[in-house]
């Protein structure tokens, strides 16, 4: 029998989507009558403590958890797994994707690939590069329109992990990313 794990992986900046389509397949795999569930950091609480809830305002139960073993644990008997922000999680969570996806769960994860300054965000580049498919979203530049490359940090702070959202971040193509670098001592432009 062939195993149907695998892992997908949703990445790219903040505003562009990803959480919104980590709800939208899991929502049909529940619909499908699938055992799903749902992770994400206990870090994140912006919208609700325990539900993934999209900047738009959707919204799906989840389990909030310190750690990637966390996910091991409670996810294995899943026919469907979800974890949201996996950016935030230790390194680990590349081995547990691999164990879940090696046991025939499907792994859908969503986060961002890169931080405000552009570097690849925690583990992410590892669960990246053991993906079995990759959607990159984009956000939508808030100076020019144009496809958007980055979340650009638009309070002081040099931490690479700052909660946030529109107050603390916007979205910028790599041009105006660039300009916004070169004309600006600060982090606003």
């Amino acid at each position: 029998m062939t195993s149907r794990g695998r892992i997908e992986v949703i990445c790219g900046s903040m505003f562009s989507g990803k959480t919104e389509e980590l709800i939208r397949r899991l929502k049909r795999a529940k619909f499908a009558h699938q055992a799903v569930e749902i992770f994400k950091p206990s870090i994140d609480t912006r919208y609700s403590d325990e539900n993934v809830v999209s900047h738009g305002g959707l919204s799906i139960q989840s389990t909030p958890v310190d750690n990637s073993a966390s996910i091991l644990l409670l996810g294995g008997d899943s026919d469907v797994v979800g974890i949201d922000e996996a950016q935030f999680f230790d390194d680990g969570i590349v081995d547990v994707c691999n164990k879940l996806a090696r046991k025939g769960v499907r792994v859908i994860v969503a986060g961002l690939d890169m931080d405000y300054t552009g570097k690849p965000f925690g583990p992410m580049p590892s669960i990246l590069a053991i993906a079995d498919d990759v959607l990159k979203v984009h956000a939508i530049c808030v100076k020019c329109g144009s496809l958007a490359y980055i979340s650009h940090r638009i309070v002081a702070g040099n931490h690479q992990v700052m909660i946030g959202e529109t107050k603390e971040y916007e979205p910028l193509c790599r041009d105006c990313y660039e300009q916004c670098n070169h004309t600006n001592t600060d982090t606003s432009c």
